[in-house]
């Protein structure tokens, strides 16, 4: 046995032998092997915690029998090797169809779509064959790794639902996909985030730093961020603003991040939005205000609304999650504070940008009935 030769060196002699590489490791096994005579191969394949088959490789290159390391040959490549936009087109297939947490408790999005209707869709919207789709297991592991859940989740069903529902969704889909291939056109995805106060309350996250927040959260000073999802880059940007998100102010949102981006350039501006009070299509000063923006900049508007009480269909509605983990366990004291974690956030790598409005806006502003009769005809 290896202690009889080499009684308290055994330990070193086996970690001596490890640290060689391929052929080498092999060859010495072999040569152990063989110094040993009858039985040494087993002897060296238990002390050493290697196979027989990697000893007898070694008898081989003793021999002058060449045996090649083909580490890179082992396995079998991903199938994004084989189908390089297949990641691509699921996301495009899934994002249409998919809904961010209600509670925005987490960052997953959620769908009602199963792995076998993504590859129907694949199929038939991708021109993908059955045969060179992955199977169902590796699709679904894919489909999760993008961030999708595809199982059916309680909390994730809306409250309620209209008949028109799902003709809704319906006309959504055929306005995205009459459009996504246009180059003048740009979508952005609006939403305004519930207010957030200010002052030294828990927000029920956690940090690493001991942090002592009030036992109450009693207080008057809010903040209420608004942002624009911009789908064409990948970017979000928010305006926070101490008084209450009105049309107006959403309006000149979009007007200021059209003109800093885009006048000129573009000429039409697709607006997903969740059909709320300020921003709905029966809202008279939201749509006199856009319908003045569009003819100041020869923009053309359309309004691509999501249907009522689906709202976390949204994209921008993702955001919010984001931001709402990132700022957890920290204490928004001061309006410098918020300011300071909505900057540092991150969406898709990147940090959004954030400002202040500091204009006041004056609620319940109506149209005059003049005005809504010009609009409609």
């Amino acid at each position: 046995m290896i202690p009889t030769y080499f009684g308290k060196c055994k330990a070193i002699f086996i970690e001596t032998i490890h640290k060689l590489k391929g052929s080498d490791k092999r060859k010495a096994l072999a040569e152990i092997a063989k110094a040993l005579g009858k039985g040494g191969q087993s002897i060296v394949a238990k002390e050493f915690t290697v196979s027989r088959n990697t000893i007898r490789k070694g008898r081989f290159e003793l021999r002058g029998i060449s045996i090649v390391d083909a580490f890179n040959a082992r396995g079998r490549n991903r199938v994004e090797v084989k189908l390089p936009n297949l990641l691509t087109d699921i996301t495009d297939v899934i994002d249409t169809q998919s809904q961010t947490d209600p509670d925005f408790g987490t960052t997953r999005l959620f769908t009602r779509m199963t792995v076998r209707e993504v590859r129907k869709q694949l199929i038939e919207q991708k021109g993908y064959t059955d045969d060179e789709l992955p199977v169902n297991q590796t699709l679904n592991n894919k489909i999760n790794k993008l961030g999708y859940r595809l199982q059916k989740v309680q909390k994730a069903k809306p409250l309620k639902k209209i008949a028109e529902t799902d003709e809704i969704f319906e006309h959504l889909k055929k306005v995205h996909d009459a459009n996504k291939d246009k180059d003048n056109l740009v979508r952005i995805s609006i939403d305004t985030k519930d207010r957030v106060k200010i002052g030294n309350f828990s927000r029920g996250g956690k940090s690493r730093n001991l942090v002592k927040a009030n036992d109450h959260d009693f207080g008057g000073d809010y903040v209420t961020p608004f942002g624009i999802l911009d789908l064409m880059r990948d970017h979000l940007e928010l305006v926070l603003t101490e008084t209450k998100a009105i049309a107006d102010f959403m309006v000149d949102c979009i007007e200021a991040y059209w003109c800093k981006h885009y006048l000129h350039i573009k000429d039409t501006l697709i607006i997903n939005a969740d059909n709320g009070p300020e921003n709905s299509s029966r809202r008279t000063q939201f749509m006199k205000r856009l319908i003045e923006f569009a003819a100041k900049h020869h923009v053309k508007v359309i309004l691509a609304y999501y249907p009522p009480y689906h709202s976390k269909y949204n994209p921008v509605e993702r955001t919010w999650g984001r931001l709402e983990q990132h700022w957890n366990g920290a204490i928004l004291d001061s309006m410098d504070a918020v300011l300071g974690f909505a900057k540092s956030m991150t969406w898709k790598g990147k940090n959004p940008t954030v400002s202040l409005s500091d204009n006041v806006y004056e609620t319940g502003v109506k149209v005059e009935k003049s005005i809504i009769i010009t609009m409609k005809s």
